[in-house]
């Protein structure tokens, strides 16, 4: 029989070893996980205790259109009820608990803005037109602030876009124009954020665990603590894997394929080279470039030319570098006035930004409990900004300098509460800093991420972040389900193909809605 081997056990490792079983005939013991952390899930992570605090990088945002990871989840058993799948859970808690901010932006004296209106000038509204109906080869290289003006960055509408999908003005225009298209159905309901979906917990205990319990019950194996470091390839033409070469334990070991057998790489890594610190101390940035995911691929892309360029992607650490900071408490006060200063209870409220502080806060009150055994009388919140290397407004040095606690006590004095010393006093903050976590937004141009299943390649594809599938967008859990399905139907050549890309804008009544609301005032 033949086997598979999947580099990576991060959401499209783990898609992809549900599609082989699912869809490719493949039986549990013939997929092999190879993953070099020590625990499962990439970079949808999640730990920690009420004693030592929680933590979680980040948080992903689901909407409606999701079709490729709400299929794979439709497949999959919740693990609260395993009549329900994970599909049907993520739906019913977004019945139950829909963001309807009605905070999405404060501003420099601490107040609720008015965000209902996109803040656009005619030109920001021709600019971002043009933008959009520009074909995306001639944007090959170029910025978001080519293709604006100075003042389409101080909008509203920029503001929220750029907190929402953690956009920075020097990203890829390609990328920007990806998002105004594959998101052009939620811009009626930008300001309120009502057409986002949130699991019920966070990522890693809502997708992961019962996406790996299920794996596991089909007898696929999860390799931890093992580093890919080479994947050999045949002489020829064809592009053909023939070996794999792994550390684990301090010893190298090869394996050679058989014919048949499958290789699926995940290559690159947003979280890679993550530090985290705590309330007392400050995250170490990590330049060290040591992640076997990155290596791994400018390995491959050394032996023959179109499997991408790394170099496009982790070479520019200062501008793909940003922080968020997971904060828990055993006091509901913070909870209580963030619910009376937002006019939402806890979890409905969506996201929060300080549009004018010099780090550009963002924060989220989720709904309790957060993760799956945290305890009643535990609050757990997350924020994140875009700029840790600009000085505070209050704490005066760069954020990606700070304390935990240096980081609340800025978004407490941005929030004026007079509780604050209270508040700090019985918060754990645990900050994360990740110096490749928008690196798939930098600007790169055709060819410089690798297609999921390359040209001649009769069994290796390349699933993630960095692996290229046209009109979607990174920075998703759905991108990442995509090329995982993508990979197993084309290595297969199965006839069962992922569906489309969502286009909203070819639906007449979506693009309707989307020019009345440039137009709002």
């Amino acid at each position: 029989m033949a086997k598979a081997y999947l580099v990576g056990s991060g959401i499209a490792g783990l898609a992809a070893a549900a599609f082989l079983i699912r869809d490719g005939g493949f039986a549990g013991p013939d997929i092999v996980l190879l993953e070099e952390q020590d625990r499962e899930g990439g970079s949808l992570d999640a730990a920690g205790s009420p004693e030592t605090g929680y933590t979680m990088r980040g948080g992903r945002m689901f909407e409606v259109h999701f079709d490729c990871t709400y299929d794979l989840l439709s497949s999959v058993p919740s693990l609260d009820d395993p009549a329900k799948s994970v599909t049907e859970d993520t739906f019913a808690f977004h019945d139950d608990f829909a963001w309807d901010d009605h905070a999405r932006l404060v501003d420099a004296t601490g107040k609720v803005t008015a965000a209902h209106s996109m803040g656009f000038s005619e030109r920001d509204r021709l600019e971002l037109v043009r933008c959009v109906a520009t074909p995306e080869r001639q944007l090959d290289g170029k910025r978001i602030t080519d293709c604006f003006s100075p003042e389409f960055f101080t909008t509203n509408f920029w503001w929220m876009w750029c907190t929402t999908f953690a956009f920075e003005p020097w990203h890829s225009a390609i990328e920007f124009r990806r998002y105004l298209n594959r998101f052009v159905h939620l811009f009626k309901t930008f300001d309120s954020m009502s057409g986002i979906y949130r699991t019920r917990f966070n990522q890693f205990d809502s997708i992961v665990r019962p996406l790996l319990k299920w794996l596991t019950d089909q007898g696929v194996t999860l390799q931890l603590g093992t580093r890919v470091t080479d994947v050999r390839l045949a002489e020829g033409d064809a592009l053909t894997a023939t070996g794999l070469t792994w550390t684990r334990g301090g010893r190298s070991e090869e394996i050679a394929l058989a014919p048949g057998d499958l290789v699926m790489v995940t290559n690159g890594s947003m979280t890679a080279n993550s530090t985290l610190g705590s309330t007392d101390t400050a995250p170490a940035l990590d330049t060290s470039g040591s992640s076997g995911s990155w290596k791994l691929w400018e390995t491959l892309a050394a032996k023959r030319p179109g499997l991408g360029n790394p170099s496009v992607f982790d070479t520019s650490v200062p501008d793909s570098t940003w922080e968020s900071f997971t904060v828990t408490t055993k006091d509901p006060t913070f909870f209580k006035l963030m619910e009376e200063f937002s006019g939402s209870e806890a979890g409905k409220g969506g996201l929060i930004t300080f549009k004018d502080s010099n780090w550009l806060l963002t924060i989220v009150l989720n709904h309790q409990p957060h993760f799956r055994e945290q305890p009643e009388d535990t609050f757990v919140w997350w924020g994140y900004a875009l700029f840790p290397d600009k000085e505070g407004d209050f704490v005066k040095k760069p954020m990606a300098r700070c304390t935990g606690a240096e980081i609340l006590d800025e978004v407490l004095q941005h929030l004026r509460f007079e509780q604050g010393p209270q508040i700090l006093e019985s918060s754990i903050v645990i900050p994360a800093l990740m110096p490749y976590i928008t690196s798939q937004f930098l600007v790169r141009g055709h060819g410089d991420r690798p297609d999921v299943v390359p040209e001649k390649s009769t069994n290796l594809a390349f699933i993630g972040q960095y692996a290229e599938v046209p009109e979607d967008v990174v920075f998703t859990v759905e991108y990442s389900v995509r090329t995982a399905w993508t990979a197993v139907a084309g290595l297969l050549r199965l006839d069962k193909q992922p569906p489309p890309v969502y286009k909203g804008r070819h639906n007449p009544k979506v693009l309707v809605e989307a020019l009345e609301t440039l137009h709002r005032r």
